[in-house]
């Protein structure tokens, strides 16, 4: 039989095929039942505090980005024992990114937080980051992926090399991180959350800027989540996505986009893009027990823009 990676195949060839057959989890296994806290000697509050809490490590990507520090600060908030943040030099060197990792590390000293230069598009460096990730924290339990570029090009215009890059770094490199992840995840067998950071340019075309290729990206990653979400379950490993509508932060911001932003905020039911701080909340409840039996979903964060 032909190996399927030639793309030699023949249909001769094609009635001997054997696939393989995916594992779902059961009822007796550990690492897929659920969490329940005792409530006679559990306080009101604990319990509370308990069902939205946030234990071990986490690997954050495109960790020096804004939508991504604020994700890593909420993370501390809730219990994270351990923060990798995986992105580019000249990313880690922003004033932001300077300015907000210190604060991170004066509020939270007791936590590890790590930062490693990684191109979440080569195999060779995730896997070296997610390895010296878990050598140094212990574990990784947490995998949150904020890695994307964006692009605005009309389809008729729009290269090979731009078209290539966009599913390169949106797609492929969340999917490079998850499979990295998942592996170190399974061998540990202690179960784990990975959230992919889709977008409303997943689920519909953006107006009034063209942008095929970054539209197609986000909605592949829908269906990353999915198929690992069905694969990963019997490991305890969820997977799911958080699709932001439009949000206020540097890649909207400049005269350039005003117009825009105008027709943004019209055709949304609140009239206005999002805080930042207004998407952690959907992350902490997918990497905490209260998401426990949330699995291969997808949670949009728009203010409502996708209803139109």
């Amino acid at each position: 039989m032909a190996d399927p990676s030639t793309d030699t195949y023949s249909r001769d060839t094609l009635k001997d095929r054997k696939i393989p057959f995916m594992t779902l989890s059961d009822a007796k296994n550990p690492l897929t039942a659920p969490v329940h806290a005792s409530r006679s000697i559990v306080e009101p509050s604990d319990i509370a505090r308990l069902r939205f809490s946030v234990k071990g490590n986490a690997i954050v990507t495109g960790g020096a980005g804004m939508l991504a520090l604020e994700a890593v600060r909420a993370l501390l908030e809730h219990g994270a024992s351990g923060i990798s943040l995986f992105d580019l030099l000249a990313s880690f060197e922003s004033a932001h990114a300077v300015k907000t990792l210190e604060s991170l590390r004066q509020t939270f000293p007791n936590a590890k937080i790590l930062t490693k230069i990684v191109d979440i598009t080569s195999e060779e460096a995730v896997a070296h980051g997610v390895a010296e990730t878990a050598s140094k924290l212990g574990s990784i339990d947490i995998l949150l992926c904020f890695a994307g570029i964006v692009g605005a090009v009309h389809a008729t215009e729009m290269t090979f090399q731009q078209w290539k890059r966009m599913l390169d770094v949106n797609t492929t490199g969340s999917w490079i991180c998850a499979q990295a992840v998942g592996k170190e995840m399974i061998k540990q067998n202690t179960g784990g959350s990975i959230v992919f950071t889709a977008s409303i340019s997943g689920h519909s075309v953006n107006f009034p800027q063209p942008q095929v290729g970054y539209n197609v990206s986000k909605g592949a990653l829908l269906q990353l989540k999915s198929s690992l979400a069905a694969e990963w379950a019997r490991y305890g490993i969820r997977v799911n996505s958080v699709s932001p509508g439009y949000m206020d932060t540097v890649l909207n911001e400049g005269d350039g986009l005003a117009a825009a932003r105008d027709i943004w905020t019209s055709r949304n039911p609140m009239g206005r893009m999002g805080d930042p701080t207004e998407l952690v909340g959907a992350f902490i409840l997918l990497c905490s027990p209260a998401g426990k039996y949330i699995n291969g979903t997808d949670i949009l964060v728009d203010g409502g823009g996708s209803v139109f």
